[in-house]
Formats: structure tokens, C-alpha cells, sequence
């Protein structure tokens, strides 16, 4: 079962180097070196935000764990700010299913005829960090988790890109690297070192449309207590503005599950 929460959800939520000068290329052909940092980082960011008012992607997905890996196809069907719903698929046959919106998260699973309907504060308590529904829209548009406005980063150059580390003295450490080019997002992390936990999350290539800018490739690394866990998810059809519909409904028969 928690292969495929893992897979509908796209995360296992739980978690430095010296400086390098960032190089980008200019449309004139010739390299500009960065050696400083860009105190309009964060703002730069935001102005790459998808403008959309529906998304619809067609994704092929593979999740792998130190016991098993599995193959699948998913289908991603987003709202903007309302809903999200994603169905993960074998063969063509539907495994699972969830449907997330900001105050509900709903799926349901085939192998064990299970099914769990609650909100994110037990949700959040289960993966062991807050998650809400902005943070797993962001993840699939390529936008930063956390809303960096909102916040307060130590700024460097490490491995060519702007690396935005969260001041905060807490027990869970994030960061957000950016490129020195278009400002996106290329790399998340989020640890919790006394826990042994940490998640990072790669974007790989990306594809501009004229709503914006969108990644096509998505690595998600955990690692728990219990063991590794790896999600690709790889972007092979983007759609933006169609009317879509989203179905969602349990099975007959299937066994709700408490998660405490």
C-alpha cells in the first residue's frame, strides 16, 4: 500500500558546500561568470509562476525502494489552487487513486482494497512534516515548496547555482537552489538530521509553454528510518486550459484506513 501513497502523492515529506562561481550562457554566445549573490533572487523566482487555470499531464512514473520497483503511468489532473487528481495506473488498470484539495485528501489502492479519507493534519503526523496543498501543487509545477516570500535565507553560490538555506533554528533544515539563469527551481532539500530523515526533490529538464515554464522531470529521493525510497516521474504530455473533469470514487467493499 505505501508504495502507491507514495507514488499519488508524489512524496515521502519527512530532509555545506564551498562557494563556486555560477556561469551562464548569453544569447551573444559568450559566458558571463556570477561570483556574487542576487538579493532579488527570491523575486526572480516568482515572476516564472505558470499562469493556468487547468492542468492536465500525462506521466510516466517509476518508484523504486530496497525491496521492489515498479513501473506505472500517471495521470495528473490539477485546478489551480482547487483540486488535484492523480491516477496511477498498470497495464491501463487503475492501482490507485487520490484526490487532494486544500482542505481533504482522499485516495484509494487497489492491491489491498483500501481506501482513506481525512485531512492533511494526520497526514502530516504520518510523514513526520507539515504537508498541505500548495506544497504538493508546487512539487509537480516546479514551483518552491515553502513560499520563499514568506520566509528568511542565508544566500551562496554552491555547484552553479543560488543556494537559499532557511535561517530558522529548528530541528528541520531546508533548502532551495535556483539557476542563475531563468531562477528556477532545479533542487529541494529538507532534512531532519536527529530523525534521520531527508528529501530531495530534482528537476531535470524543463519545457516553456506560453502559461510559463514547467519541469518534464521530477527525481524524489527519501530517506526514513525504515529504508530508501526513489520516484521519477517524467512528464511525456502537457495540456493547459482544457475543461477537465475529476472522478473520484471508492470502490464498494474496500477498508478504510486510520492513520494515527
Amino acid at each position: 500500500m505505501k508504495k502507491y501513497i507514495a507514488l499519488v502523492l508524489a512524496t515521502a515529506f519527512m530532509v555545506s558546500c564551498k562557494s563556486k562561481a555560477v556561469a551562464v550562457q548569453n544569447n551573444n554566445g559568450t559566458t558571463e561568470v556570477i561570483t556574487k549573490e542576487d538579493k532579488k533572487a527570491v523575486e526572480k523566482h516568482y515572476e516564472n509562476k505558470l499562469d493556468f487555470s487547468t492542468l492536465y499531464i500525462k506521466a510516466s512514473a517509476k518508484y523504486a525502494d530496497e525491496k521492489q520497483s515498479q513501473n506505472v503511468t500517471a495521470d495528473i489532473r490539477i485546478e489551480k489552487d482547487k483540486q488535484i487528481l492523480i491516477s496511477v495506473r498498470f497495464l491501463g488498470i487503475t492501482m490507485a487513486k487520490a484526490l487532494i484539495t486544500p482542505t481533504t485528501v482522499s485516495y484509494y489502492e487497489k492491491i489491498n482494497s483500501t481506501y482513506y479519507e481525512g485531512d492533511f493534519t494526520s497526514l502530516s503526523k504520518w510523514l513526520g512534516t507539515e504537508l498541505d496543498y500548495s506544497k504538493v501543487q508546487n512539487l509537480l509545477v516546479g514551483e518552491a515548496l515553502d513560499d520563499l516570500r514568506k520566509g528568511k535565507y542565508t544566500q551562496t553560490i554552491v555547484d552553479n547555482l543560488f543556494k537559499l538555506e532557511d535561517e530558522k533554528e529548528t530541528n528541520i533544515k531546508k533548502a532551495f537552489f535556483l539557476d542563475a539563469d531563468k531562477y528556477l527551481v532545479q533542487k529541494e532539500e529538507i532534512s531532519q538530521p536527529s530523525e534521520n530523515r531527508m528529501l530531495q526533490i530534482s528537476y531535470g529538464d524543463s519545457k516553456v509553454f506560453n502559461q510559463g515554464t514547467i519541469p518534464t522531470s521530477i527525481e524524489i529521493n527519501a530517506i526514513q528510518p525504515k529504508g530508501k525510497t526513489n520516484i521519477n516521474l517524467n512528464y511525456n504530455n502537457i495540456s493547459f486550459n482544457e475543461e477537465l473533469s475529476f472522478p473520484y470514487s471508492v470502490p464498494s467493499g474496500y477498508k478504510k484506513v486510520i492513520i494515527k
